[in-house]
């Protein structure tokens, strides 16, 4: 399994996030503690929106097969840039080629897609699945992972109309085929997707028993109980991060997402969390 974050709100430096906090995304990546596998070390990427007009809304990605620890250019990298939205992700294989194509986040236009769980028996399950891809969208899939095949059942269902239904069509046609396989529970999952504007997190899984996700609670909320902290002056009030596992331990600061459930950032209501429920496609 794997370590994600995803950051919207004020334009941050990658590093801040990264690399600073006590058990930031960099030290998950060697002493992850809550996840399947204390190290993450097959990969990773970072996907990001520019402030810049020139860019169009689509995201930049860097990845590597690397460890992220030890890569001297996502360090320099994440010193450099300043994004108000971008996720970043550290892999740890459940079986797909230790490549390129297979790190996260995945891009297609103006989306970025990035993944925590699996596909249970995905090979049995891999072919109904990606007949199900809009044949338009299949050649843009161009490595192995169950993550990248979920990402492009999701556009292929909606996403770019209505993605809390895309997401959802996707699981619901991953239950389905995995029920007419005979596996029991087949998906697990902890999704984020974001169109530049708005990040959508997604906790779920077919057993009940999904893989650790937080969301920090609002900037102004954590301003009042801690004002002495200089950093948290200079974020707006709606400046949130969603990760895998919290990176401190800050009291009030972090939320665990419920499960069957997902977050919008920034919030298109009153509502922080709202219940997620499988569709058929």
């Amino acid at each position: 399994m794997c370590r994600w974050l995803a950051y919207s709100g004020s334009p941050l430096l990658l590093d801040a996030v990264l690399y600073q906090p006590e058990h930031s995304l960099i030290n998950q990546s060697l002493h992850a503690r809550m996840g399947v596998e204390t190290t993450n070390g097959d990969g990773f990427g970072i996907g990001w929106y520019s402030t810049d007009a020139a860019a169009n809304g689509t995201p930049a990605v860097f990845r590597d097969i690397g460890p992220a620890w030890s890569n001297r250019n996502l360090r320099e990298l994440a010193a450099h840039i300043r994004s108000p939205l971008f996720f970043a992700h550290v892999r740890a294989s459940t079986g797909s080629a230790i490549q390129q194509t297979n790190c996260h986040p995945f891009r297609h236009g103006r989306w970025l897609w990035m993944h925590n769980g699996a596909i249970t028996d995905f090979q049995r399950l891999q072919r109904d699945l990606c007949m199900a891809v809009d044949p338009a969208l299949f050649p843009c899939i161009e490595g192995s992972t169950d993550s990248e095949v979920m990402f492009y059942l999701a556009v292929t269902f909606g996403l770019d109309q209505d993605v809390p239904g895309a997401v959802a069509r996707m699981a619901g046609l991953v239950e389905r085929v995995g029920k007419e396989h005979g596996v029991a529970d087949p998906l697990q999952m902890t999704v984020a997707v974001s169109d530049g504007d708005r990040v959508w997190a997604f906790r779920y899984s077919s057993s009940g028993r999904s893989r650790s996700l937080f969301f920090s609670s609002r900037a102004d909320t954590v301003r009042e109980l801690y004002p002495e902290l200089p950093y948290l002056r200079e974020v707006s009030d709606d400046t949130r991060l969603v990760v895998s596992e919290p990176l401190g331990d800050l009291p009030g600061l972090w939320n665990e997402l419920p499960e069957a459930s997902y977050v919008v950032v920034p919030a298109e209501g009153h509502e922080d969390c709202l219940p997620f429920i499988t569709e058929l496609p």
